[in-house]
């Protein structure tokens, strides 16, 4: 294939007087016959300007210049105009050789001899440009492989004459060699940290075989346990370890026995796992071991530890990190569900373009075969549903079908909130009554019936839902999975809502002699373990034995699909339980994290081995978004306001914990505050920083209108990134218009020409008989 035609592409200014030559009469018409040659560019480049008005009128009348002036093209017209002004400061480039030195097309079957010397030409200008614009310019090319890697090899091998340019050519050798040397170690590492991020190879198992929608929740699953490694990073360097290095001197009295690990009591009562066992003190070696902060004397250290502040500023930064993060997060995955498929083209851009020809493993070759087989069942799907007919009778039963639904939703959220508050009353009375009479873990086996009923509501309802949603047989399988989640959703914030009015209004008020941090920690790790063990138990039942039970029962391979809303909110009800529970355990989220580990790894098995690909494949291109938004405004939301009122509004204990003998835990920056303004007056910087940034509440107010000014501003990047997308798609159907349009035009002259041609003929005829 040659390359002459690369050096025949026209200005940017003549681009638009090249099309109008055709239509003009006269002299222009010869330019179509088949007997007049094209021998002169360089006059038929002159020729055209005396055609520009003709040109001009004819795209004027174009459908994207008649619509009130397109957005779409004007937006086109400016980014054309920036990218012309781009090139314009770099090299010249490949498009602006002479015009002598661009042979017409139509010339270059007879002059077979100058393609050598116009490709040299190319080659030549190629070298001159930077090694960037280089590649860009020869993917830019309407060219094979073949002869793209000829034009490469070229280049390669004239770079002896470019290095005979240069002052230094052996140090300029050495140079290149290092800067590739560097730049193979840069892609070798960059390919090795790839590969070693976790679950990379799994999640791409599970999107080919399962397709998207299950693979959302995978990917939600990972997100929540760098959430939790980060808030086990921030608790366990700022307030156990400083702990751990300055122990309490206090034996524990009870003996481990494994009982532990299911009610969190016992042993576990008086380590690092609770709050009861971190001390008020100021930690230094100067300190002795009391629980009276006057213990310490004068001489102490210029810059102290204090626990109480540590203790309340690192769950407070955790709780703010944790906000920005996870703001960003879903400002980012709202930016990126709007970029997915939204053109009409999509489906043929993956089934000509989304093969990758660098995979060469057959495992990684039949992996992204089953991928690309499953997102092409997805993009069908969804176009397949939105052509179906809607029917008025069948509107109307199922209106009456979704009434009721919701009616038996309602009602089981009503009795959900109703048993669990009566269940709590009723081991309340009881647990103050065996605390009297004694019996330790007689008392720890009481405490495990809440949890397990509330476990047992949330195992059983989902189950309802699901039902539900197959009786109403809602066509758009993501819209199915939008309602299940709202009635899971709202079951888990009834039962929720109930459990922290009995633990912050009810424990509080009962357990005033003793620790009731630590029993809110331990009730919150309970439903930590026992939700943990009712995954598990639902896997194994639910799925596994289900499969076993159809296979047996139709002689033949039978698995269920996977319940994504169902897993999802078992995730969220999970997370916000660490949530909720890491100011009374700060070791609770190294329980998450472990806990999130052992479900990838059994649901993934499960997944594979029991369960089948949806029935009705659909893609979850805003999947994430949703998952992050029902993370951040239900979830983390409710765990703020939790903590906050826990921080401000409630009393702590008298006799464990950071913030005995305080109102409030937020006293403990006051008084922090006070005693150092005595111990270092030159640290009173301090103190002012805390009293005006900290104290005064229209720093919260500034802080917070800052960060919904950043939420504003993503949304509506987001929002005009959305009318980019719309305005460029009115664009592409506008040229798609243009060249219909061109192509009428074309027919249209042509039949003129022809019957001009015939009428002209029969002319001929009429008046010259003789010779036809």
């Amino acid at each position: 294939m040659s390359v002459t035609f690369l050096l025949d592409i026209p200005e940017d200014n003549e681009g638009d007087s090249l099309g109008s030559s055709t239509f003009e009469n006269g002299e222009q018409e010869t330019r179509f016959g088949k007997q007049q040659q094209y021998t002169d560019p360089d006059a038929a480049f002159y020729e055209q300007d005396d055609h520009l008005t003709a040109t001009m009128k004819i795209l004027a009348n174009m459908p994207s210049r008649t619509i009130g002036r397109s957005q779409g093209a004007m937006l086109s017209e400016y980014y054309n105009r920036t990218m012309r002004r781009r090139r314009g400061r770099k090299r010249p480039s490949v498009y602006s050789l002479q015009r002598s030195a661009r042979p017409s097309l139509r010339l270059r079957d007879g002059v077979s001899d100058e393609q050598d010397e116009q490709q040299r030409l190319l080659v030549s200008e190629l070298q001159n440009t930077s090694g960037t614009n280089r590649s860009r310019l020869l993917k830019s090319f309407p060219l094979s492989l073949n002869v793209k890697r000829e034009l490469k090899q070229s280049i390669n091998d004239a770079g002896g004459l470019w290095r005979q340019r240069n002052v230094n050519p052996c140090c300029t050798q050495l140079r290149d060699e290092v800067t590739m040397c560097i730049h193979q170690c840069w892609i070798f590492s960059l390919s090795v940290f790839l590969s070693l991020r976790p679950w990379h190879v799994a999640l791409k198992q599970i999107g080919g075989r399962f397709g998207s929608s299950v693979l959302s929740y995978f990917v939600f699953l990972k997100t929540l346990l760098e959430f939790n490694i980060f808030l086990s990073f921030l608790c366990i360097v700022f307030i156990v370890i400083p702990q751990a290095v300055h122990p309490l001197n206090i034996p524990n009295p009870r003996v481990f026995t494994g009982l532990e690990l299911l009610t969190g009591a016992g042993y576990f009562s008086s380590t690092l796992m609770y709050y009861g066992y971190y001390s008020n003190l100021t930690l230094n070696e100067n300190c002795s071991s009391g629980f009276n902060i006057t213990a310490c004397p004068a001489g102490r250290a210029w810059f102290p530890y204090h626990m109480p502040l540590a203790y309340l500023f690192t769950i407070g930064a955790a709780f703010v990190s944790t906000c920005i993060i996870l703001v960003y997060r879903m400002s980012c995955s709202f930016g990126d569900s709007f970029r997915v498929g939204l053109f009409r083209g999509a489906t043929a851009v993956k089934v000509f373009s989304s093969w990758d020809f660098k995979v060469t493993q057959n495992r990684s070759v039949q992996r992204q075969r089953e991928n690309i087989h499953m997102q092409l069942k997805e993009m069908l799907s969804e176009r397949l549903q939105s052509d179906r007919p809607v029917v008025l009778k069948k509107q109307l039963k199922s209106i009456f079908i979704h009434t009721l639904s919701w009616a038996l939703c309602l009602g089981s959220w009503l009795g959900a909130a109703v048993v669990v508050y009566l269940l709590s009353e009723h081991l309340h009375q009881d647990h103050r009554a065996r605390v009297k009479r004694g019996g330790e873990p007689e008392v720890e086996a009481m405490l495990l019936p809440l949890p397990l009923a509330v476990s047992v509501l949330n195992l059983l309802l989902p189950y309802m839902y699901h039902a539900l949603g197959l009786w109403e047989k809602l066509d758009f399988p993501v819209l199915e999975v939008y309602v299940a989640i709202c009635r899971n959703l709202i079951l888990k914030i009834v039962v929720l809502g109930v459990m922290c009015y009995h633990w912050l209004i009810r424990k509080t008020k009962f357990l005033e002699n003793k620790c009731w941090e630590t029993f809110v920690g331990q009730e919150l790790y309970r439903f930590v373990i026992m939700d943990l063990l009712f995954s598990l138990l639902d896997t194994l039942f639910g799925e596994f034995l289900w499969r076993i039970i159809l296979e047996k029962k139709y002689k033949k391979k039978c698995r269920t699909e996977f319940d994504i809303a169902r897993n999802v909110l078992e995730l969220i009800y999970s997370q916000t339980l660490a949530w909720l529970g890491v100011l009374f355990c700060p070791l609770l989220p190294v329980v998450q994290v472990l806990k999130l580990l052992l479900l990838f790894y059994i649901k993934k098995a499960s997944l594979m081995r029991n369960c089948r690909s949806p029935s009705k494949p659909w893609r979850a291109s805003h999947m994430n978004t949703t998952f992050l938004t029902l993370l951040c405004f239900p979830s983390f939301l409710g765990a703020s306001v939790f903590f906050s009122y826990t921080v401000w509004s409630v009393k702590p204990s008298g006799t464990c914990g950071s913030f005995r003998s305080l109102t409030t835990m937020y006293e403990a920056g006051k008084f922090y505050m006070r005693e150092l303004e005595k111990s270092n007056p030159g640290l009173g910087w301090v103190s002012w920083i805390h009293h005006y940034l900290v104290e005064n509440t229209f720093f919260i107010y500034v802080a917070a209108g800052v960060l919904l000014i950043v939420i504003y501003f993503h949304i509506q990047i987001v929002n005009g990134q959305r009318k980019i997308i719309n305005l460029l798609k009115e664009q592409i159907s506008n040229e798609g218009e243009d060249k219909r349009f061109l192509i009428e035009r074309l027919h249209s002259f042509y039949e003129k020409r022809s019957k001009e041609k015939r009428h002209s003929q029969q002319q001929k005829a009429y008046f010259n008989p003789g010779n036809t």
